[in-house]
């Protein structure tokens, strides 16, 4: 004895409204860059960062995972300092931070909604060692674009990221050795 026509069709139906759910969810590459090797001294090394190499193609994404009140992500260390790896002046204010300011840079599909900066100047807390920490959301950790002047010749950044300031590695008491690369949750405001 087999299943009822309808049962099968709400099955399907479930399995389908399932199956896009879930595919929605996902954040695939959007494109690749191709690296270009930079010019003499002009990709800034510190705090570990990676410069562009010539030919190498390099994932895109134009979206971040879903943000929850327990989002996954990893916390990279940056120096939003003049001359710091970071770059420029952060893009919500314009302005360079102390690495003893608790700031932090996300991943573009986090900080940008409809090409709006919704998250800029907010307040975001980290989890990450047994403890919690709050920063000010004050650049993008660009996901789109990499690899050139603007970007400081390092390829994009991966779409779960959250850039941080020393100070916030610091609050975390992460041993400075360990600083660079850590799992993390974060979500929105303070608590």
């Amino acid at each position: 004895m087999g299943f009822p026509i309808n049962q099968i069709l709400a099955l399907l139906i479930i399995l389908t409204i399932f199956s896009s759910t879930t595919t929605s969810e996902k954040c695939n590459p959007s494109g690749k860059i191709r690296g270009k090797k930079p010019p003499k001294d002009k990709c800034n090394k510190q705090n570990d960062s990676e410069c562009c190499k010539a030919g190498k193609l390099y994932d895109k994404y134009d979206c971040s995972p879903q943000v929850s009140r327990r989002t996954k992500a990893v916390l990279t260390l940056n120096s939003f300092q003049k001359g710091g790896d970071g770059g420029g002046a952060s893009e919500c204010d314009g302005k360079f931070h102390s690495d003893k300011t608790k700031v932090v840079a996300l991943s573009t599909g986090w900080l940008r909604l409809n090409d709006h900066l919704k998250r800029c100047n907010k307040t975001v807390t980290i989890v990450g060692n047994g403890r919690r920490v709050k920063a000010r959301v004050v650049d993008e950790c660009d996901s789109t674009m990499g690899c050139d002047e603007e970007h400081d010749y390092q390829p994009p950044c991966q779409n779960n990221i959250v850039d941080a300031s020393p100070a916030v590695w610091k609050a975390l008491k992460v041993k400075k050795d360990d600083w660079g690369y850590m799992e993390v949750f974060w979500f929105d405001g303070g608590a």
